[in-house]
């Protein structure tokens, strides 16, 4: 079921990063998990599965994200070619296709990612899975600051559908937005499906 939603105070986002970042430590591995396997359930409904390059962030036990490889079980099951990216210097990602070859290591902020393999330009993606802490009604999110994936949105066409993961549901505030913020297209929680659009 999608919802749409709307709301009108804002909220700064180093506050609700403070927040977020506490909310997540209280879950425990075993509640990650379910909910993880809830919100890979939970994209199953949603108008996608006809596109063929799925971008997808391989998860950080460190910073407790949604384990995400229940989503590429789901991907690989339905033949979808899969993008994952690695992080670079001046904020920027790389991305390659991920296959049984492709190298995987630990970076030092705790995430795996590929050391090489085949590129993959931003503008061939067809749909992202967006990593954040918390997002708001409007579909705005907040990353972790260092804009990574803000300046990678922008690098994909306008018509990539942009679906953000989230254990938590929407933030009653709206969160301060820049310039350079992308919005989301959707938000899945383990509940629900938002829309934004």
């Amino acid at each position: 079921m999608l919802f749409f939603v709307g709301t009108i105070a804002s909220m700064d986002k180093s506050s609700l990063r403070a927040k977020y970042k506490t909310k997540r430590q209280a879950l425990t591995d075993d509640l990650i998990e379910q909910k993880s396997l809830e919100i890979a359930n939970q994209l199953l409904p949603l108008s996608i599965w006809s596109y063929t390059r799925f971008h997808l962030f391989l998860s950080s036990t460190k910073e407790r994200e949604i384990n995400t490889a229940y989503i590429l079980t789901l991907l690989f099951g339905k033949d979808k070619e899969v993008v994952v990216p690695k992080m670079e210097k001046e904020s920027q990602l790389t991305h390659f296709l991920l296959t049984d070859n492709t190298p995987i290591h630990i970076n030092s902020f705790g995430i795996p990612e590929p050391k090489n393999g085949i590129p993959v330009d931003p503008s061939l993606l067809e749909v992202v899975f967006v990593p954040l802490l918390a997002f708001d009604s409007k579909g705005n999110r907040i990353g972790y600051g260092k804009g990574f994936y803000d300046r990678f949105l922008t690098q994909c066409t306008e018509d990539c559908i942009k679906i953000g993961l989230s254990f938590f549901p929407p933030e009653s505030n709206l969160i301060d937005i820049e310039p350079t913020d992308v919005r989301l297209d959707y938000c899945v929680t383990p509940e629900k499906i938002y829309q934004f659009f």
